[in-house]
């Protein structure tokens, strides 16, 4: 005689409202799945996540008050029991190498057929890594062509770099900082060479392509 499925409790976390229906109908069809409750901000996924203790956490990376790679090591911290799976449609290697990096399980389109889905939630919570071997080589190369051009930069050299794609010029960017303006030429020739652009214009189109990806 088979033994009964375990049921797995899911969180369903995303800010719209219909997106959260979908994906709730899609797994009610599976008998060994309970959604025990849906959050549509990083706050309520925090409170449900510490009151519901779900075993399946279903995030969205775009939403409200939400720092996904924070909120998943916050997650790993104290609620390890947790499992994270990503479900999004913003699939961007910055983001697909910072939730790997912060412990998520596997990172999946929104687009995904309903028993695909069903599926890699199963495969998840029996302890299964769900990164394919394209996502893996993915992330590496974003570290690498990326995240180590913005390691490069100093604490100031970020500071200049953000200051300069919001519009100041150097002269206000050294009033700001309380610094000279041969100093902030100075920074400014440090993150042309450490990006590896070769002017202002370059830098302002380089932060607003990447820049979010560091912010969140």
């Amino acid at each position: 005689m088979a033994k009964p499925q375990k049921t797995i409790t899911v969180l369903i976390a995303d800010d719209h409202e219909m997106t959260r229906k979908g994906i709730r109908g899609f797994l009610e069809q599976a008998q060994d799945m309970q959604i025990v409750g849906e959050a549509q901000d990083g706050d309520e996924i925090k409170r449900l996540v510490a009151k519901l203790r779900p075993q399946m956490l279903l995030l969205d990376l775009i939403m409200p008050k939400l720092s996904p790679a924070e909120l998943e090591k916050w997650a790993r911290e104290n609620y390890p029991e947790t499992i994270t799976l990503i479900l999004t449609a913003h699939d961007r290697d910055a983001y697909l190498a910072s939730m790997m990096e912060a412990g998520a399980a596997g990172y999946l389109d929104k687009k995904m057929r309903a028993g695909d889905l069903i599926s890699s939630i199963r495969r998840a919570a029996r302890g299964e890594f769900l990164f394919d071997k394209k996502q893996l080589e993915r992330a590496r190369r974003w570290r690498e062509a990326v995240s180590g051009k913005w390691e490069s930069l100093s604490k100031r050299e970020r500071e200049v770099l953000q200051m300069l794609t919001e519009g100041a010029e150097n002269n206000a960017i050294a009033a700001s900082l309380e610094i000279t303006i041969n100093t902030v030429e100075k920074h400014l020739k440090n993150i042309y060479r450490k990006l590896g652009v070769s002017s202002r214009s370059e830098a302002i189109c380089w932060w607003l392509e990447k820049g979010t990806d560091f912010r969140n």
